[in-house]
């Protein structure tokens, strides 16, 4: 766990509220704070990355805090931009409250005048969950558009009940479509392609 000391008063509190939130299970692991100069018209925000999700957290003018977070399942894409003062750490997550596909509807959420040394370590710690949920989507599209595709499976070959000329040209029109967007190799497609032309 990669945790910045303290540094005053208004960052312990921003730490101390983050870990009031957290459930059961959820640890903590770093913290990016917003410098002064970027906050000169609220109050400073606090970004955090724990074992299950991104947090920022907005103090208000009057007390409390808004919160916003981001399920790692959820986050689709990370960006950091390092000036030479603060960083800003843009993500890019999927709308949808389900485990969606590769696709779908997104929001934006960047973050300003982060301290650098902490933006960056954040921002590796979302590469790393952003690039495995990246992999588990992809399994799960090829899953699915295997199961699409007459429950054929590549790795034992076994394919659905003999069928009709429709349903084979769309079977191998589904198998194409897999090839094309990369999701089977060129000799898995070709696999394919003989156990399906071979029921009919």
């Amino acid at each position: 766990m990669n945790m910045d000391p303290v540094e005053d008063g208004g960052t312990r509190t921003a730490v101390t509220q983050l870990q009031s939130i957290l459930t059961a299970s959820e640890t903590l692991e770093v913290w990016a704070m917003q410098r002064r100069l970027f906050a000169l018209n609220h109050r400073r925000l606090i970004v955090a990355a724990t074992s299950g999700r991104l947090i920022a957290l907005a103090r208000g003018l009057f007390g409390g805090f808004t919160l916003t977070d981001v399920r790692w399942q959820d986050l689709k894409e990370v960006q950091i931009e390092s000036g030479i003062f603060a960083a800003t750490l843009t993500i890019v997550a999927f709308a949808s409250p389900d485990l969606a596909s590769a696709s779908g509807p997104t929001r934006l959420l960047v973050y300003t005048g982060l301290v650098k040394a902490q933006a960056e370590a954040l921002y590796r710690i979302a590469q790393g969950h952003d690039q495995a949920w990246r992999e588990k989507r992809r399994v799960r599209d090829l899953e699915e558009m295997r199961a699409r595709s007459g429950g054929v499976q590549l790795g034992s070959l076994g394919g659905a009940a003999p069928a009709g000329n429709g349903d084979v040209a769309s079977r191998l029109q589904q198998a194409k479509t897999m090839r094309d967007s990369g999701l089977i190799s060129d000799s898995e497609y070709e696999s394919l392609k003989a156990k399906i032309i071979s029921q009919v």
